[in-house]
């Protein structure tokens, strides 16, 4: 029996609190889902209007949006901060199910920033300072020497954050749950927020 047979949509759950039924899906994924349940596609756009997209981590979310890091340097990181616009999909094979998040994206501060940056592996902390995200490089052995260089700089003391990396929120204008029905017949709530900052759910055709 599909997910949208079971009923998982409700018109009214959803106009309370959309970030409910994320959260919800979200758990159940981290149980079901093989590898890297927090695994969203992130589309952006350059300033001719042509469009890229990539996988990301999605690391933090709340009532205020979904947070992910990233290399304010690289591709994306232009991108986003060009336009203060994005696009994202979560797609759990293991569910059938995909949540799409469609909103404005600002930085968010940087202690929200050092505090994550603080929690990840060294060897990724390392990593921040010696990619030069999106940018040519000759070859491997490059990376590896400037990884090198800035573990000699940081031995023996706690990693900072580079300036140049940090976290993104998408602060959604819209949100769009999809759970898979017999026959393509989908279950599709689109949810848009009103002028008084409440959500509005409404249902479309598969």
């Amino acid at each position: 029996m599909s997910n949208s047979q079971k009923g998982v949509l409700h018109n009214d759950s959803l106009n309370k609190n959309p970030f409910k039924l994320f959260d919800d899906w979200f758990k159940e994924a981290q149980i079901s889902e093989l590898n890297d349940p927090d695994a969203m596609a992130l589309a952006s756009v350059d300033k001719y209007g042509l469009p890229s997209v990539r996988i990301v981590l999605l690391k933090q979310w709340s009532e205020n949006g979904f947070v992910f890091f990233t290399n304010y340097e690289g591709r994306k990181g232009q991108e986003l901060l060009a336009t203060k616009k994005a696009a994202a999909c979560l797609h759990w094979k293991s569910l059938r199910r995909q949540v799409r998040i469609v909103g404005e994206v600002n930085k968010i501060s940087r202690s929200a920033s050092d505090a994550y940056f603080a929690t990840r592996p060294r060897g990724s902390q390392v990593g921040a300072w010696a990619s030069y995200q999106s940018r040519p490089i000759a070859t491997r052995s490059e990376l590896t020497q400037k990884v090198t260089e800035y573990e000699k700089k940081f031995e023996n003391q706690i990693v900072p954050r580079p300036s140049h990396w940090g976290g993104f929120i998408i602060k959604p204008v819209e949100i769009e749950f999809w759970a898979d029905g017999a026959y393509r017949l989908h279950d599709r709530f689109q949810l848009k927020r009103d002028a008084n900052n409440k959500w509005n759910a409404t249902r479309l055709n598969p």
